[in-house]
């Protein structure tokens, strides 16, 4: 059971990270499009992720089995991605890279919730199930790299490929029936509203505002790192960039034990302080003498993600009852993946625009310090606000469910 959840990470992820890392450099370099547009087309997978809880609340949690679901939705997305892989102009791109990701945000809190339906401890056995998804993060990236098409369009029909494969996968997954299948359907069941009442708990609730706040400057990452990279003279941007997933393996693999030692508070706090540290070195590293800040920003990924978006997945397994924990994942999804990123792309490609030169080369160190600077300040806020209740016993949260 654990080996067919553990592939199907691998493909997941594969998918994502085939396009969304080089889509900048493609749209700014080849494409020629402006740093607002590279952050809107970026910001797609934000509104996807807005949408989403309508599919995982309504369709996983009361209607059909979830491998259904994903099998559908990679099929669809598989067709976007080819479409959108043809076009030049911003919203002949735009249109279809919106199309996908309101297809392809809804299967990340499906994933996670299918992993968690079947296995015993999510807190000791989901880290080694999803550290699959960083596998295949790191192949695909390592194959765009050595291929040598970062500035082109085929990283979009890899990740086409890839659908299509995934959707094939996803009948061979165990089945996942609805939990609340038969309770009597609701109009208030399309959106996961039940879900908001956990938000009266003020751990839930600052939890909540910290994941929105913190994936704001987490959207610079992802947007324009590998432009950055690019621009600076870094060769083979996108394989390099395959540290952070690299990273992501080994702390995957450490989460039960930090878990013990440090609870969910400063396990999600040291994620955090990462960012800060993380755009400290973009925005003082260089390609020269100074790559070795690049490469400690690029690695610190591991930490910033997985102590924050892996740990925080389990938070929430830990907290929400059971029938509604695929609704609160995807609760959270809109948050993180949603709002949170939405704001995030809008504003980063503001700040790109701001600091871009006359001959399109732009000022990165102002722009590392503005994200750096917002990452700062979410730190401190979760700091002083949040508490966990279970923290009095870490050791038990990690070995129960």
């Amino acid at each position: 059971m654990k080996w067919r959840l553990r592939v199907m990470m691998l493909f997941e992820f594969g998918i994502w990270g085939a396009w969304y890392v080089t889509v900048g450099t493609w749209l700014g370099k080849t494409l020629h499009f402006t740093g607002t547009e590279i952050g809107a087309v970026a910001g797609t997978t934000a509104i996807g992720a807005i949408i989403s809880p309508l599919f995982v609340g309504l369709l996983a949690d009361r209607l059909f089995d979830t491998r259904r679901v994903l099998t559908l939705l990679h099929l669809l997305g598989a067709v976007l991605l080819a479409v959108a892989a043809q076009q030049t102009s911003f919203t002949m791109v735009y249109v279809p890279l919106l199309a996908y990701s309101l297809c392809y945000m809804p299967t990340l809190a499906l994933t996670a919730s299918l992993a968690m339906r079947h296995i015993t401890s999510p807190q000791e056995e989901f880290g080694a199930i999803r550290v699959f998804g960083s596998i295949g993060w790191i192949l695909v990236g390592l194959a765009v790299g050595a291929w040598g098409v970062e500035a082109t369009a085929s990283p979009l029909l890899l990740a086409a490929g890839l659908s299509v494969a995934m959707a094939g996968y996803c009948f061979t997954l165990p089945p996942t029936p609805p939990l609340a299948r038969n309770t009597r359907f609701e109009l208030r069941h399309v959106l996961p509203l039940e879900s908001l009442h956990l938000l009266r708990e003020r751990s839930m609730a600052v939890f909540a505002l910290a994941s929105f706040l913190i994936c704001i400057p987490l959207q610079f990452y992802y947007a324009f790192t590998n432009l950055f990279l690019n621009e600076v003279g870094v060769v083979n941007a996108a394989g390099k960039m395959t540290g952070g997933q690299m990273s992501e393996l080994f702390f995957m693999l450490l989460i039960p034990w930090f878990f013990r030692r440090l609870g969910v508070k400063w396990m999600l706090a040291v994620g955090m302080l990462a960012w800060v540290v993380r755009y400290g070195m973009f925005a003082f590293g260089g390609s020269g003498d100074l790559m070795w800040m690049l490469w400690l920003g690029i690695v610190l990924h591991g930490v910033c993600f997985d102590f924050f978006f892996v740990v925080g997945q389990i938070y929430i397994d830990r907290e929400a009852p059971p029938a509604l924990r695929a609704a609160t994942q995807g609760l959270i999804t809109f948050l993180t993946y949603g709002l949170g990123m939405f704001v995030g792309s809008w504003l980063s490609g503001i700040v790109v625009q701001t600091y871009t030169r006359a001959d399109g080369t732009h000022d990165w160190h102002g722009i590392w310090v503005v994200a750096g600077a917002f990452a700062a300040f979410v730190f401190a806020l979760f700091v002083l606000l949040f508490k966990d209740r279970k923290a009095t016993a870490p050791a038990a949260v990690v070995g129960t469910h």
